[in-house]
């Protein structure tokens, strides 16, 4: 999957299961046949009576000629003149099939690495991956010759029967020698199953695609892979330097130089790792820490599913009893992390900037609060880009390297620039690191939050008014959207996304409902609100229930594996995205006011502070590690919810890992120079939670930095 096809966990799965379900309807003898079933199952008996395909293959090519690499298969004629190419493929074939017929090690390599029928088609098996490292580790000198044959990985694709599904289609590795193009794959694997099923494939619809083919060659370094690997070099060596001046050159860490200190591994951990104790500073919510740690937890848990379902699974049809499970529900709408996000971000802007205009009576220099928040978010942003773009594709190799993750981050170098503006949910259908949508529209809303600020800070309680009726509105306009112009979610195409899912003017209502319940909060700092044991319990059933009736008020649909009415749907959309946030408006009260109990006891752990404070770091760079991995796959895998688990606490432990690196590297260095260069005054003591001692104050309101979703 590529691009932004894969952001929405419950659309994918939905229409991806579905495919699965008519595929194994397909093939299910207990289905009444029709005419396009019997000519299903005709394909399939024909294709299970196959051999090995290689062994086909080199039968059938014995004497192989220029013909068999040129022949038109629907005519008597050559489609075109015979070219070097075709020479030499010709004659690297040829040896080949020499050398088989003696038994050459090297040549039985070749037949040995391809995949063959997978067994357990019926089960939803699509797929062999043949042995890749096998085929790519042939390079056998040619006797009295400078020529090498060097193998060549494709994986073949063929529809079994493409009347019911183009998902019914079969694909299996096939190995040749480097010289010869998928053109010339294609014309023999064509002929060779045409005249062992005897079946008319579609010339229209290649066998074998240069994308899915990878030799051994690998591409010189260009000068932005260049540059990436000095910038990361330059700023390790600043950091080392740094720590180890701070270890060995310095006694007292106050006494430390501040444009080392910034670079210091060893003072930024001391940021990272301190751990405050709940309660110890009444203006800290300590219960935000565990919610955007566990809604990171989801976003990362939901995409490794994700992953995991595009990967080479042998028992596809499985899901479809996966997808009408109850447990499912928490996995395909795991996109509602991103109204907690949302939600949070206007939360902590208004509880930071509210505080701040009280010092400064009202002023709020706006530039410099687009600058900080511009120069906090980027740098890492920045060299994700270049890193996703260039170091990715050189981390490992694969069957699948670079086809099982959301994006082909090779659109970076035509859409870099919109992602570093953020504006790349409306400017362009192919965003650069998908996941950074959330980035953009986050951005806009920080764009007009100023006015929204003025508003609160002036006219108060006739700003929220004004702010509520302002949700309404846009809600309204995602609904009427949804409904007029018959737009859906379920539809994965990118117009449906871009004008529902990433467009900010339809995702307000979570930010809108964050900045009410923030003011709320600052005009009751410091009071305590006693509530009776019948109040507190209902606050919590109302709580829980607008929470489980987002993650389940479909259920019955997809159970049945039925789309709901595209009112329904648009019911369903514009509501769950104002009863999400409303829920997590008790949560955070009751764990404020000391109603939380055992929820409250484990939000507000002081545990979670070192994850929150890398939240932003993982969350940029976790899609790089669920990418590596899963591209590294050499072998079919089994879907179930364990593998899925193994899977996850892989990619989240690295992913982990990999924000420490890139939060000392890059975040923690960045962030301690914008604070040495913005100018700032006297060092807040009292911060919200998630924010940290080393960050000062300035005239706008501080950068809240949050785990960023989806």
């Amino acid at each position: 999957m590529v691009n932004t096809t894969g952001q929405t966990i419950p659309l994918l799965f939905f229409f991806l299961v579905l495919a699965i379900h008519l595929s194994y309807a397909s093939i299910n003898p207990e289905i009444p046949k029709d005419s396009s079933l019997d000519s299903s199952g005709e394909s399939y008996q024909s294709i299970s009576r196959l051999r090995r395909l290689a062994v086909e293959f080199f039968d059938e090519y014995q004497n192989l000629t220029i013909a068999d690499l040129s022949q038109d298969l629907y005519g008597d004629q050559n489609i075109r003149l015979t070219s070097v190419e075709d020479l030499k493929c010709l004659a690297d074939l040829q040896t080949v099939a020499s050398d088989v017929s003696t038994a050459k090690i090297w040549a039985l390599k070749m037949i040995d690495s391809w995949g063959s029928l997978p067994s357990g088609i019926l089960s939803g098996n699509l797929i062999d991956l043949g042995n890749f490292d096998e085929c790519l580790g042939i390079d056998h000198p040619v006797a009295n010759s400078s020529r090498r044959v060097q193998g060549k990985y494709c994986l073949a694709r063929f529809e079994v029967a493409p009347s019911i599904s183009t998902y019914l289609a079969l694909k299996t590795a096939v190995c040749f020698p480097a010289s010869c193009s998928t053109a010339h794959m294609d014309t023999m694997l064509r002929r060779l199953l045409q005249n062992l099923l005897n079946i008319e494939l579609n010339p229209d619809v290649p066998l074998v695609r240069e994308s899915t083919c990878k030799t051994n060659e690998r591409e010189p370094y260009d000068g932005l892979t260049i540059f990436t690997i000095v910038v990361l070099s330059i700023l390790g060596a600043l950091m080392a330097l740094s720590t180890l001046y701070d270890y060995i050159g310095c006694q007292d860490e106050n006494n430390l130089n501040a444009w080392i200190k910034a670079f210091s591994a060893r003072a930024n951990c001391r940021v990272l790792f301190r751990l405050v104790e709940p309660k110890s500073n009444p203006n800290v919510i300590d219960c935000l820490h565990g919610i955007r740690c566990l809604s990171f937890i989801w976003v990362v848990f939901g995409h490794v599913y994700l992953v995991f379902v595009f990967g080479p699974n042998m028992n596809y049809v499985d899901m479809n009893r996966w997808r009408k499970s109850a447990y499912s529900m928490l996995i395909q709408h795991a996109a509602y992390s991103v109204d907690t996000f949302f939600f949070l971000s206007g939360l902590l802007l208004v509880v930071i900037a509210l505080r701040a205009m009280e010092r400064t009576k009202g002023k709020l220099n706006v530039p410099l609060m687009y600058l900080h928040r511009y120069l906090r978010l980027t740098p890492v942003l920045a060299l994700a880009i270049i890193v996703y773009m260039k170091i990715l594709p050189r981390m490992g190799d694969g069957p699948l390297y670079g086809k099982v993750s959301f994006d082909d981050y090779s659109v970076c170098e035509g859409t870099w620039f919109w992602t570093l503006l953020y504006v790349q949910n409306y400017a362009t259908n192919k965003m650069c690191l998908s996941h950074s949508w959330y980035l953009a529209v986050d951005m806009q809303l920080y764009v007009i939050a100023p006015v929204l600020l003025i508003g609160l800070f002036k006219w108060k309680r006739r700003a929220i008014a004004g702010i509520f009726v302002l949700m309404l509105l846009l809600a309204a306009c995602l609904f009427s959207t949804m409904v007029i112009k018959n737009v859906s979610l379920l539809d994965v195409g990118d117009d449906s996304m871009k004008k529902i899912y990433f467009s900010t003017h339809t995702r307000t209502s979570p930010y809108l409902i964050g900045i009410m319940f923030g003011y709320f909060l600052h005009v009751n700092r410091g009071r305590s609100f006693k509530l009776n044991r019948l109040a507190v319990t209902l606050g919590w059933l109302v709580s829980l229930t607008l929470l489980f009736s987002c993650l389940f008020s479909v259920f019955g649909y997809a159970r049945e594996s039925e789309a709901p009415p595209i009112l329904e749907e648009a019911f369903y959309l514009t509501f769950s995205r104002m009863a999400w946030p409303l829920g997590l408006c008790w949560v955070i009260f009751a764990c404020m006011q000391g109603y939380g109990g055992l929820a409250n006891s484990f939000l507000s752990s002081p545990l979670w502070q070192p994850m929150s404070r890398l939240s932003y770091s993982a969350y940029i760079f976790h899609m790089f590690i669920e990418s590596l991995n899963a591209g590294l796959t050499r072998t079919n895998t089994y879907f179930s919810n364990y593998n899925v688990m193994l899977r996850f606490w892989g990619d989240f432990g690295f992913t982990m890992l990999l924000a420490f690196v890139a939060y000392i590297l890059i975040e923690a260095p960045f962030g301690n120079l914008e604070s040495l260069l913005l100018p700032t005054k006297k060092p807040v003591t009292n911060l919200p939670a998630g924010e940290s001692k080393s960050k000062t104050s300035s005239d706008p309101p501080l950068e809240k930095k949050s785990p960023l979703p989806e």
